[in-house]
């Protein structure tokens, strides 16, 4: 499991912090959006399958390896503290944003 956070939720975060955060305090900076990898994968595929018809289905292109030793099963923080003191909210949910991640790589206009 792993919290994904758009970028452009990032950087507002960022900014947020910068202006409006007392020097000297920590803010976690999250999406709380906890997909596991192999589900964000699958959601990647289908939206790939949307955009290029051709190379579907994308998922025959997946190969599942073996974790490493040690791997964290779970990456997520407590974003609490950034919300309550700062009033910061996320923008965009996992979904929108991911699909917006693909087309920005895929060089399609938003």
């Amino acid at each position: 499991m792993r919290d994904w956070l758009y970028v452009d939720d990032h950087c507002d975060a960022l900014q947020r912090v910068l202006t409006k955060g007392k020097a000297g305090e920590t803010y976690n900076i999250g999406g709380c959006n906890e997909w596991r990898n192999s589900d964000v994968v699958a959601l990647i595929c289908c939206l790939l399958d949307e955009r290029l018809p051709e190379g579907a289905p994308h998922m025959r292109l997946v190969e599942f390896v073996t974790n490493r030793a040690g791997h964290d099963r779970r990456y997520a923080i407590d974003t609490a503290k950034i919300s309550d003191e700062l009033d910061w909210s996320l923008a965009e949910d996992f979904e929108t944003g991911i699909a917006k991640t693909i087309d920005w790589q895929l060089g399609l206009r938003l």
